[in-house]
């Protein structure tokens, strides 16, 4: 028995076999076999359908808003990193430890 390889399905293809468990017409076992998945695969796609459904009437609060960065406090850390990285590469050149420079 061979092994078919791994497919990734485009999220169109999974909200169209979703809406057809919804839908009801046909069983699990006709849709898998129709759509060539198995069952398991569409009942965990109607279950990430129907618990993101409340997300497209935008009722909740947006994910796409990036929380807002401090500059400075990235700046400061970067800076401080840098530090670190000069003053152990020192150290392990005068101990010998470092065997090749970047």
């Amino acid at each position: 028995m061979t092994r078919r390889p791994r497919r990734n399905h485009t999220p169109a293809f999974k909200a169209k076999v979703a809406l057809a468990a919804l839908k009801g017409e046909k069983t699990l076992s006709e849709l898998a076999e129709l759509f060539d998945v198995h069952p398991n695969q569409i009942t965990t796609w109607k279950t990430q359908l129907l618990d993101g459904a409340a997300g497209v009437f935008g009722s909740g609060p947006s994910s796409a808003e990036a929380p807002p960065v401090d500059l400075k406090a990235l700046h400061a850390k970067i800076g401080e990193l840098t530090l670190e990285n000069d003053f152990l590469e020192g150290a392990l050149g005068k101990a010998g430890l470092l065997s090749a420079k970047r």
